[in-house]
């Protein structure tokens, strides 16, 4: 995998435009499919739909997002209604967030969020633009990075060295469980697996995630039955295979 942008030379006279052009050609040129493995992305007409790229052999959709510095904790993105409307269907975009070095001109590091992350939970809602803005009332949305798993942050490039490809595709496969269930279970999934990520351990008890019970409480403050809805995530995630259960309330994070 080259890191160089190979041209340059945009007619655009935004740099965020010139960027814009430069990781998109990048990423048809140098990235393969991170779901199935295939060789090459083929980019969507222009303005033709949500997404920027698709894989032609397992169709899988791709949004891409750059930036000349790291992504924090919330990236900002399109309208909110039609984020909502997209979370629970088949061709929601996976997201790609690439860094890249200005002076260089070179892709830094490549994080792939696979679609089945988004959730309600971290999906926030700005304030409507003004009345004297080109699209008064327009309502778009952030999404809160901070409150995805680990798990669902796949490093495709990592501070220019380029991460194996067939531990990507194993880590896309790990956790693509998730897609089987709705978006109000995975909702509850992945802030148990954040919680989990959190304990900072490979092995763990019952009683560690239980300290993350005011948390969720926060979270779901209409369920009164945290403790046993936890109970059950980790039943899910161990039978999906993401967990290992040891007896007696003891975990082991599956590797």
């Amino acid at each position: 995998m080259e890191f160089e942008f190979r041209e340059t030379q945009t007619p655009f006279i935004s740099a965020s435009q010139s960027a814009r052009k430069w990781t998109e050609d990048w990423a048809k040129e140098q990235l393969y499919c991170p779901a199935c493995g295939a060789i090459k992305l083929e980019p969507f007409r222009a303005n033709a739909a949500v997404a920027d790229l698709f894989c032609g052999t397992c169709e899988e959709q791709y949004e891409l997002k750059s930036s000349k510095r790291n992504f924090t904790n919330k990236i900002v993105d399109g309208a909110y209604d039609t984020m909502m409307g997209r979370l629970g269907e088949a061709n929601n975009p996976n997201l790609l967030l690439l860094t890249y070095d200005i002076d260089s001109l070179r892709v830094n590091s490549l994080t792939l969020v696979p679609k089945f992350f988004f959730t309600p939970n971290i999906i926030e809602k700005r304030k409507a633009l003004g009345p004297k803005a080109r699209r008064a009332g327009w309502v778009g949305c952030n999404i809160i990075y901070g409150k995805i798993p680990e798990s669902g942050k796949i490093k495709i490039v990592d501070s220019g060295i380029t991460i194996n490809k067939n531990l990507v595709l194993e880590q896309w496969k790990r956790t693509a469980f998730l897609q089987s269930v709705g978006s109000e279970a995975r909702g509850w999934l992945t802030e148990v697996m954040n919680c989990v990520e959190l304990i900072g351990k490979d092995r763990f008890s019952l009683s560690d995630v239980y300290a993350y019970e005011q948390h969720l409480s926060t979270i779901y403050p209409g369920n009164n039955n945290i403790r046993p809805k936890i109970r059950q995530q980790l039943q899910v995630l161990r039978d999906a295979g993401w967990l290992i259960f040891l007896g007696n309330g003891q975990y082991e994070l599956a590797r």
